[in-house]
C-alpha cells in the first residue's frame, strides 16, 4: 500500500484482503488528510476556536497558569496534542507570561505540513508523535482541543443476528460500509444489547489508550490537562462519523484522504479512562460555560477599549464562542488533573 493515490492504495487492500475496520479506514484517511496540507481557516475545510479569536487562547492559558500557581508553582512543561497552526499555544503561551509562566514547550504532532506552520508561531518548541519523548521532570500543563475528535474510532452495528463490526468495502474506488461476520454481542453494554436493528455503538481504543497514558503521567508527575471537543457523555447509540471538506459536509466514505474525518468523543468513556489511572476528573461542561467563567468578556471589553475599530467584530468573536447555537453548546470541556492538584478554574 505505498504506490499510488490513497483510495487506489486502499482499494487494493481490500480485494486482497477482504473488508477493513473502520478506523483502519479513518486512521489511513486521517494520516494522508493531515500530511498532505494545511486544513484549518477559511481557506481550509474547518475553522477551530483559537482560529476564531485570540480570546480563546489566551483563557486556557490562564486557567493552566492559575492552576500552576495554586499548586506551588512547580517546574512544569506545556504539552499541546494536535496543536493545527499553533495558534492556541501562541495565545496561551503569551498569556502564561505575563502570569510569570513560562514553561517548556512540546507539540504531540506528526503531520510535517502542520509542524512547519506551528514552527513560525512557537519557534522554540519541541516535536514527539506522543507523550513517551516529554520528559518525566515537571509538572505537565495539558491541552488538547479537536484532537480526541479525529481518532479512528470501531463501530458495532446492530443486525437481525446480533452485533457485529462495522466494515469498509470497495467496489473499484466506491468504498462503503458493510456488517462483518463476527459476533460482538458479550462486549456491548448490557443495557445496550438489545437496541433495534441499525443501531450503531461506537467505541474509541485510540483514544482511550491516549486519554490512560496522559493520565498516568499526570498521576505521576503531577499537572493537569483541559480537553475541549464536541461529544456526548457516554456509552450511547448512535452513528457520529462525519466529514468536512470546504466547511461543509460530506459523505465520510467518498475521496478518503481528501476529507476530514471525525466523530463525536464519548466522554463519559474518557473520564472513566482517566480515573482508572487515579486522575481526578471533573466536567463535562460546556465551552460557553468555561470561557465565561475564565473572564471572557472582561477580555472583550479589555480588547475593544484597546481597538475601538474592531469592537463589532470582538464582539461577534465572543458570541462565536459562547453562544449556544454556536461554538458555546456544541463544544464540552473535561479537567483531568493528578490528584494532589487543584481544580482549573471554571470547573470547581
Amino acid at each position: 500500500m505505498n504506490d499510488g493515490p490513497l483510495p487506489e492504495r486502499l482499494a487494493r487492500a481490500i480485494t486482497l484482503g477482504g473488508p477493513i475496520p473502520l478506523s483502519q479506514f479513518m486512521g489511513a484517511a486521517n494520516a494522508h488528510y493531515y500530511n498532505t496540507r494545511d486544513p484549518l481557516g477559511a481557506g481550509g475545510d474547518f475553522t477551530t476556536a483559537p482560529e476564531v479569536s485570540q480570546m480563546f487562547g489566551e483563557l486556557i492559558g490562564l486557567a493552566l497558569a492559575d492552576a500552576w500557581q495554586r499548586a506551588g508553582r512547580p517546574p512544569a512543561r506545556y504539552v499541546e496534542f494536535g496543536p493545527g497552526r499553533g495558534t492556541l499555544a501562541a495565545d496561551a503561551l503569551r498569556a502564561m507570561a505575563r502570569a510569570g509562566l513560562k514553561p517548556k514547550v512540546h507539540f504531540i504532532e506528526t503531520s510535517a505540513t502542520l509542524r512547519a506552520a506551528q514552527k513560525e508561531r512557537v519557534p522554540d518548541a519541541e516535536w514527539q508523535v506522543d507523550l513517551v519523548g516529554v520528559p518525566e521532570d515537571g509538572a505537565l500543563l495539558v491541552v488538547a482541543n479537536e484532537f480526541f475528535d479525529a481518532l479512528p474510532i470501531r463501530q458495532l452495528i446492530k443486525t437481525e443476528e446480533g452485533w457485529r463490526e462495522r466494515l469498509v468495502a470497495c467496489q473499484d474506488t466506491l468504498f462503503l460500509p458493510i456488517a462483518g461476520q463476527q459476533g460482538f454481542d458479550p462486549i456491548v453494554p448490557e443495557a445496550l444489547r438489545d437496541a433495534p436493528p441499525g443501531s450503531i455503538l461506537e467505541t474509541a481504543p485510540a483514544a482511550v489508550g491516549v486519554m490512560r497514558q496522559l493520565a498516568k503521567r499526570l498521576v505521576a508527575q503531577g499537572g493537569t490537562a483541559l480537553v475541549i471537543d464536541y461529544g456526548y457523555t457516554g456509552p450511547a447509540i448512535g452513528d457520529s462519523l462525519q466529514a468536512v471538506r470546504d466547511h461543509g459536509f460530506v459523505n465520510p466514505f467518498d475521496t478518503p484522504g481528501e476529507v476530514d474525518l471525525t466523530a463525536h468523543v464519548d466522554f463519559g468513556t474518557l473520564m472513566e479512562a482517566a480515573r482508572v489511572e487515579d486522575a481526578q476528573v471533573h466536567g463535562p461542561i460546556e465551552q460557553g460555560f468555561l470561557l465565561t467563567a475564565l473572564g471572557i468578556d472582561s477580555r472583550v471589553a479589555t480588547l475593544a477599549l484597546a481597538s475601538p475599530e474592531r469592537a463589532q467584530q470582538i464582539a461577534e468573536d465572543r458570541e462565536r464562542l459562547v453562544a449556544p447555537d454556536k461554538m458555546g453548546a456544541l463544544f464540552k470541556a473535561i479537567a483531568v488533573t493528578a490528584p494532589d492538584w487543584p481544580v482549573p478554574a471554571g470547573f470547581a
